[in-house]
């Protein structure tokens, strides 16, 4: 009897090898991560200002322990960007980006069971003062957060670094304390629809907080190109 769950003969188990599946199962983990630091920090009113500094920290950690796997994208935005440079093949973003969004949904469901365990207050969500302020705010965001992803993890001398982490870490810590007065600081689809689930969000606005982050990132991988 083979020692997996998943039938060997099967749709699944066909189409996907099971090295492809630690990728995923890696990206799942880190975009996980980033959305329960997301949705218990920012509603902890404990945590303050320091909320940006925890997402980022976890970020870079995540990077750190996923980039020689999957190469740590944990969001949408970087992997259209890296299908964009031809840094990853089709089938393989689509899965990413799938384990990305899956992961977003589970973060903020069991997010804020343990924000309401905690006996935290209610969520109350953001209300953007300009929808065109939030979206560009989310263009420079990631962006910024693309750009430096590629240009530590996706050049000829890229292995040998051992600051990429706190490349994107810090740029994304920088990024959030920069534009909190513009935008929810999601930089992330995945967080969007994490944040949407958890009320931090409308849901009228996920079409921002997906358009601002897909076009900061496919911008900032042509002109990494460039």
């Amino acid at each position: 009897m083979p020692s997996t769950f998943i039938p060997q003969n099967s749709f699944f188990y066909a189409k996907i090898p099971s090295f492809k599946m630690k990728k995923y199962l890696t990206e799942f983990i880190g975009t996980f991560f980033w959305v329960t630091t997301v949705v218990l920090t920012a509603n902890n009113a404990q945590m303050g200002l320091f909320s940006p500094l925890a997402i980022g920290l976890v970020v870079m950690a995540m990077l750190y322990a996923s980039k020689n796997l999957s190469g740590a994208h944990f969001n949408p935005a970087v992997t259209i960007a890296a299908l964009i440079g031809r840094n990853i093949d089709r089938n393989d973003a689509i899965y990413y980006i799938m384990a990305q969004l899956f992961a977003g949904v589970v973060a903020a469901a069991i997010g804020v069971f343990l924000h309401e365990s905690s006996g935290g207050l209610a969520i109350a969500p953001r209300i953007n003062e300009s929808s065109i302020g939030a979206v560009f705010g989310e263009f420079l965001g990631t962006f910024a957060l693309v750009y430096v992803y590629l240009n530590v993890l996706h050049t000829p001398k890229s292995e040998e670094n051992d600051y990429s982490g706190w490349a994107v870490g810090g740029i994304l810590i920088t990024m959030m304390y920069t534009l909190n007065g513009l935008s929810g600081t999601a930089f992330n689809p995945a967080v969007a629809l994490g944040a949407c689930m958890a009320g931090m969000f409308g849901w009228d606005d996920l079409l921002l907080y997906t358009f601002g982050p897909i076009l900061g990132g496919g911008v900032a991988a042509t002109v990494f190109q460039i």
